[in-house]
């Protein structure tokens, strides 16, 4: 009797290890696991648009014995030029000193000369066709500098993100041709990349310079690119 009972002890000992095994996840039969195989494409897209903003640089310079000379008549004169644009129609919000500098001058034989101070003056110009006029009015007004101009759009991360989503469209169409050429099915997204591509001007032709003015400014276009890297799996 006693060697019976050992054999039934030792056979339901048995039987409980391989039931413990089958309920751990690790010897589960059939189970899923992510995709190993992938493809990898580049899509890109671009919108050109007209510019509606642009920015200047107006400097003014002056010499004097003194520094505080030299600065103050400076500041005067940078005054009269930020006046001059706020009458102009400029809104102050969109007037911006850049830089203010003051240090000493010299000859063409290397010797003191006395002083030089220094302003600019950025202006944010929301109406391109008024952009030569502008320039003619800070010119007139004692600017002895001008330098531009900037061009911008007011929409550009509108402009942006309809490029992306026609960049990952592009994307998608290339992945779905190659994996049909593979035999296989193109599976969820694995992978985004997102990059960085500055952005170029491109000749425009307009229809009507600015002949009104005498410094004629064209927007030309400007490309807003979107492009991204997108990984995709194979099934």
């Amino acid at each position: 009797m006693r060697i019976v009972q050992i054999g039934m002890v030792a056979a339901l000992l048995a039987a409980a290890v391989a039931f413990a095994g089958a309920g751990r996840p690790g010897s589960a039969q059939g189970s899923t696991s992510a995709p190993t195989h992938g493809v990898t494409v580049t899509g890109t897209a671009s919108d050109s648009s007209v510019p509606d903003r642009a920015s200047f640089a107006f400097g003014v310079s002056t010499n004097g014995a003194t520094a505080s000379h030299a600065s103050a008549e400076n500041a005067r004169k940078a005054r009269e030029v930020i006046a001059a644009l706020l009458g102009s129609g400029i809104a102050k919000a969109d007037v911006q000193t850049e830089d203010v500098s003051v240090g000493p001058s010299w000859n063409d034989e290397g010797r003191p000369a006395g002083f030089t101070a220094h302003s600019s003056i950025v202006v944010k110009i929301r109406n391109i066709a008024r952009a030569g006029a502008i320039v003619d009015v800070a010119v007139a007004a004692g600017a002895t500098e001008s330098s531009g101009p900037s061009f911008d759009r007011s929409d550009r991360d509108e402009l942006y993100r309809s490029a992306l989503r026609r960049a990952f469209a592009d994307a998608r169409a290339k992945a779905l041709t190659l994996a049909s050429e593979a035999g296989a099915s193109l599976g969820p997204v694995l992978r985004i990349e997102e990059s960085s591509v500055p952005e170029s001007p491109v000749p425009y032709e307009a229809r009507a310079a600015l002949d009104s003015v005498r410094n004629p400014v064209e927007p030309g276009t400007e490309e807003v690119q979107a492009t991204i890297s997108v990984t995709f799996s194979l099934l």
